[in-house]
């Protein structure tokens, strides 16, 4: 960011359900924001801005909006929330643009995006872990459900710069020095609750109600918390397996009426992240010679669907 004391100018990549409230919260503070996202979102919210409609409070707020990436040309900070599946081609082309001294955060799900990052393009992002439930039922609004928060890291002078823009806006952000740890913490509450909320076309808390589906976040929470530990990495607080599945059922129950972003995305149609999800943990596993039955079935069962979508869009 420029070391020039000015309002940070902030270009969100991707501004769908996530990108869309974390844009608009900052919007709403007053913070000088552009939205980049599909046409149909730019020009929705360049008619009428963009309506939040959280559980706090209702809101339309008028930051800029376009389809075109190379909006992000005179960003400070850049929120890269496009989804994991498009990361690679997105880096590079965001790379064209890109101002030298910008700071780039990836607000994604999945471990690896910022290393993916950077191979496609030399881009040196920010890795950040993102809770909040919220869905964009159409262009132009945002539901809010619940959370919203953020935790970024190492702790340095470029993640304090980061973390005052996020909570100037309302948004709490939590600095970490063992952010990996972090980002796989929020790595197992995905692969224990998104896929089973998908294949089943279930919210967190019928998950939650089920004893068999309980089971199977059991499973999956041992066998991504097993791969973790061969890579020598520590997600805060998650060492015991009961403790962190305990912990995913609470984050389950709080969010009991919420679908997962996988969930979401196969109701569309469209494909999911199931790759950088339960995916990852199969590949890992086999790589690592961990065991991870569970996974490997949630992961295989997704992409068959997806292959079914793939088809039916064929034809259409």
């Amino acid at each position: 960011m420029s070391e020039a004391n000015h309002a940070p100018h902030v270009a969100v990549v991707g501004a769908g359900a996530v990108g869309g409230y974390f844009g608009g919260m900052l919007a709403r503070a007053g913070t000088d924001v552009v939205l980049i996202g599909r046409p149909a979102f730019a020009e929705a919210v360049r008619k009428t801005g963009l309506r939040i409609d959280s559980v706090q409070f209702q809101a339309t707020v008028h930051p800029q909006a376009s389809s075109e990436i190379s909006a992000a040309a005179n960003a400070d900070l850049v929120l890269f929330c496009v989804k994991a599946t498009d990361t690679a081609s997105t880096a590079k082309e965001l790379a064209k643009y890109l101002a030298p001294h910008a700071i780039v955060v990836s607000l994604q799900n999945g471990v690896n995006n910022v290393e993916e990052i950077r191979k496609a393009s030399g881009i040196e992002a920010l890795p950040s872990v993102v809770y909040v439930a919220s869905a964009m039922p159409e262009p132009g609004l945002i539901k809010h459900f619940g959370r919203g928060d953020l935790v970024i890291g190492p702790q340095n002078a470029t993640t304090e710069k980061v973390a005052a823009i996020f909570m100037q806006a309302s948004i709490p952000c939590k600095i970490s020095d063992n952010i990996e740890g972090e980002l796989w913490t929020k790595l197992v509450w995905n692969c224990a609750l998104n896929a089973v909320s998908g294949l089943g076309r279930v919210t967190y808390g019928e998950i939650i109600a089920s004893a068999d589906a309980r089971r199977v976040v059991e499973l999956v929470v041992e066998e991504v918390l097993a791969v973790a530990k061969k890579r020598g990495i520590h997600p805060p607080g998650l060492e015991d397996p009961k403790v962190a599945v305990d912990l995913a059922y609470k984050v389950g129950t709080s969010m009991s009426a919420t679908r997962s972003s996988t969930a979401q995305d196969m109701a569309r149609g469209k494909r999911t992240e199931i790759d950088s999800l339960n995916g990852y943990i199969a590949h890992q596993g086999e790589l690592l010679g961990i065991p991870t039955p569970v996974n490997l079935t949630l992961y295989t069962l997704v992409k068959l669907q997806e292959a079914q979508f793939s088809q039916q869009a064929a034809k259409a």
